[in-house]
């Protein structure tokens, strides 16, 4: 049953997210940056959440949208792609920084920039940190808040990697807020997994950090405090659905 129910979500999930990325690349090289946003905030990923709560049995649950805003940086835990296509539902405003490698994806590179998502050649150093900051400015100035992945890659919930400095440069150049955000999308839609387990992801924003002080202590303070409140909800999830547990890595 978990088989079926599964299949049925990643054939819903993943046909309407192909579906919109070729929509987009059809009708959408004209028209603005908020038509594509509309589209898929809108329109197409509440229809996807849908799907996964009907075929996959996978509520979610924000909490802490007092912190949101549209003037600070989210720096937000990756366990899942989950998080990847949710996130805009409720930061409907925000871009999200990713590798550049996504860019060169048929259609849905096409579409991701269409939308606005900010490329990182992770592997040019200095050179790539300018060009991002260049168009995170850009971006900015419209209004849009930024979603950045601190560890880089998606994670097993209960372990981590060492975050990266990147959300500190943009913080620190473009004198904005970071906002932690902390989630267990992991413990129902693991990375590489076919099967996902019914039950309830929580996403948790943070109250906003003010970048001061010595830049690696600033960095350790947003890594404790996104990783304990992880630790926090995916022991949540395991005492309201033990089927999870399947998924937890960490100790």
């Amino acid at each position: 049953m978990l088989f079926v129910r599964s299949l049925l979500s990643n054939i819903w999930v993943y046909g309407l997210i192909g579906l919109g990325t070729v929509v987009c690349s059809v009708v959408g090289w004209f028209l603005p940056a908020k038509w594509h946003m509309n589209w898929w905030n809108h329109i197409m990923l509440p229809k996807v959440l849908w799907g996964m709560k009907v075929f996959g049995g996978l509520k979610v649950e924000f909490r802490g949208l007092e912190n949101l805003n549209d003037g600070v940086i989210y720096a937000c835990k990756h366990q899942s792609a989950w998080e990847t296509y949710v996130l805009t539902t409720v930061l409907d405003k925000a871009t999200m920084i990713l590798k550049k490698e996504l860019m060169h994806i048929p259609f849905f590179g096409w579409a991701a920039k269409m939308y606005g998502l900010i490329p990182v050649d992770r592997a040019a150093g200095a050179s790539a940190m300018k060009k991002m900051l260049a168009s995170a400015q850009k971006v900015v100035k419209t209004g849009r808040p930024l979603v950045i992945f601190p560890e880089g890659h998606r994670v097993a919930a209960g372990t981590f990697l060492k975050y990266k400095p990147g959300f500190l440069f943009l913080a620190q150049n473009l004198n904005m807020p970071v906002v932690p955000v902390a989630l267990n999308s992991g413990m129902f839609w693991p990375r590489s997994s076919f099967v996902h387990i019914p039950g309830k992801i929580i996403v948790e924003f943070l109250p906003a950090m003010k970048m001061e002080g010595d830049k690696n202590e600033f960095l350790q303070k947003v890594q404790d405090c996104i990783e304990q409140k992880c630790y926090e909800l995916n022991q949540e999830a395991m005492r309201h659905f033990p089927a999870s547990k399947v998924n937890y890595k960490g100790e």
